[in-house]
């Protein structure tokens, strides 16, 4: 019998009550503590953690490629300064030994720290770091909160859902049995997701699905998919990590108080859409492990 999947969800931010600490993504943490294989036994094992310290490495990220652990759901939720540079050498280390990795964000520089990734950070475009060669989409997308520049794909309020598009071959993250030619068609909405793009010198990435703005009608990538190669193990870069918190789920869990967009509430009680955000997060911890079917 295999060996639970040892997943790390990781914030890049010490624990701090009013922001986006790691116990706002518990929904996430349950859903994946709970998955069963084949005869009922437990299928993950599942650790969820904020950085130990503001500054320095963490004691977990600059040591993840000697730790055991399958695969690492980092939420780069930081203003810029999350990693340290020994922790963006270990997990680079570790996706190069066969480690899985989800790396996501979210507007403008929030959670630019990530671009020192090996890989994967070159799929995450930021205002200041790394922006989307396209100069055309130096633009803002969502208007409704000024302070935040480019970029800020709308897709829809925190608690609504959007829909998606499958770009080329379906992905195994995408694939959902009971929907309409088994693919999965929803994800959590956002007010201002961020921008990420497949490396033209890594032929192992290629944008596996898109969203569409709600107020300009423009296209924005939602996911890019890394295939394990002799780089390294499989990896995901995620446009926003408002496609797994608890307060895009569930707007009634709650959010910081900088958040100023009213919410909505059409993911929660619409059930096709509450299962495909949550079958989107069950595919990839079996993708990420190499078990999908």
């Amino acid at each position: 019998m295999p060996e639970p999947i040892r997943i790390l969800l990781q914030t890049t931010i010490p624990t701090i009550a009013d922001d986006w600490h790691i116990g706002r993504f518990s929904m996430l943490r349950d859903l994946l503590a709970g998955l069963k294989d084949g005869d009922g036994a437990p299928l993950t094992r599942v650790t969820a953690r904020d950085r130990d310290s503001a500054t320095g490495p963490d004691a977990v990220l600059s040591t993840l490629d000697a730790s055991g652990y399958d695969q690492l759901w980092l939420f780069a939720v930081d203003t810029g300064d999350g990693l340290d540079a020994e922790d963006c050498a270990a997990i680079s280390r570790f996706r190069k030994k066969g480690g899985g990795l989800m790396v996501t964000r979210d507007h403008m520089d929030l959670g630019a720290s990530i671009c020192a990734l090996g890989g994967v950070g070159a799929a995450h475009y930021f205002h200041s770091k790394n922006p989307e060669p396209d100069p055309d989409r130096h633009c803002i997308d969502d208007d409704g909160t000024p302070t935040i520049l480019w970029p800020n794909y709308h897709s829809g309020a925190n608690g609504d859902y959007q829909s998606i598009e499958v770009v080329g071959e379906r992905h195994p993250v995408l694939a959902d049995p009971e929907a309409e030619h088994g693919v999965l068609r929803y994800l959590p909405a956002h007010p201002h997701e961020g921008a990420v793009g497949a490396p033209p010198e890594d032929p192992s990435a290629r944008v596996i699905a898109t969203g569409k703005s709600a107020l300009t009608g423009r296209r924005f990538n939602i996911a890019v998919a890394f295939e394990p190669s002799q780089a390294g193990g499989p990896a995901i870069a995620q446009s926003t990590f408002h496609h797994f918190a608890d307060y895009n789920w569930d707007p009634a869990a709650g959010a910081p108080s900088f958040v100023s967009e009213p919410p909505g509430n059409t993911l929660p009680r619409t059930p096709e859409a509450a299962r495909s955000a949550r079958l989107y997060a069950h595919n990839l911890a079996l993708w990420l492990a190499g078990r999908s079917s």
